[in-house]
């Protein structure tokens, strides 16, 4: 059974500013392939409360508007469930979730706007290095890859993993992780290699301490930028590519870090 360093137990990730709970809703609205005019609130609501609950366990730190916006989806759900006014012709009862719509919308427009003004920014700077080209023998992908995640993206990945994880640990000796040697460890997972899927560096009989201290070992590659993720298509396939050799004193940032009285890692 594996164990998690109490350091590692402390640790609170920062989630960037433009990762907040209507990004987590439109990412939801795009995995389910649901029409954002017609939100199927209850299930939406289900799956949003699923995804606070992970942030929390992973000791993602949970601004408070992510609180506000689960008290007003399951205000939304419970509205819809009161009784309809059959006095009231369809056309004219008011929709619960319109408002709710209508900053999705809003907020979906600027976030459109802004990735348009950065490939238009980054058109001007020098052109995209060449992506890792796939080994032989290799399944790895062909074409060049082609889109940053955000976090909820791998958050999903992630806990599909979470579900398929063994109920209980196969091993009675207990194994102290810390996030630094899961850094290590996916680094030598990279060695040699153009790209490696998500998945594969999680072994198979992975309890969830394993899985959530590996996670967050991601999480902080990601922040140092020594490692990125892509995918070919939306919601597909997601590849680990590593952007540079670590050194010692690039992965010693962890223990430092973790070091500060708020043990905070931000995401960057």
């Amino acid at each position: 059974m594996a164990e998690i360093d109490e350091k590692t137990d402390t640790y609170s990730v920062k989630l960037p500013l433009f990762e907040g709970p209507l990004d987590l809703l439109l990412h939801l609205i795009r995995e389910n392939k649901v029409d954002i005019y017609d939100i199927p609130i209850a299930e939406i609501t289900r799956q949003y409360l699923e995804y606070l609950e992970l942030m929390r366990e992973l000791n993602l730190e949970v601004a408070g508007e992510f609180l506000v916006m689960a008290a007003t989806l399951i205000q939304i759900k419970t509205r819809m469930l009161l009784p309809v006014d059959e006095d009231v012709p369809p056309e004219e009862r008011e929709d619960p979730r319109i408002e709710l719509v209508e900053k999705l919308l809003e907020y979906q427009a600027f976030k459109e706007a802004s990735l348009q003004l950065r490939d238009r920014a980054e058109t001007w700077k020098d052109f995209l290095g060449r992506s890792p080209s796939p080994l032989n023998g290799t399944d790895e992908p062909e074409e060049p890859l082609l889109f940053d995640l955000n976090l909820y993206d791998l958050l999903g990945a992630f806990k599909r993993l979470l579900e398929r994880a063994p109920a209980k640990a196969v091993e009675i000796t207990k194994e102290v992780l810390t996030v630094k040697e899961r850094m290590n460890f996916l680094m030598d997972s990279l060695k040699g290699k153009s790209a490696v899927r998500f998945e594969d560096v999680f072994a198979p009989d992975d309890d969830r301490a394993v899985l959530i201290v590996t996670f967050l070992a991601i999480l902080e590659l990601l922040r140092l930028g020594v490692l990125r993720c892509y995918q070919e298509r939306e919601f597909g396939q997601i590849w680990l590519i590593a952007r540079e050799k670590v050194e010692e004193n690039t992965l010693s940032q962890v223990d430092n870090e973790n070091e500060d009285d708020d043990n905070t890692l931000e995401i960057l």
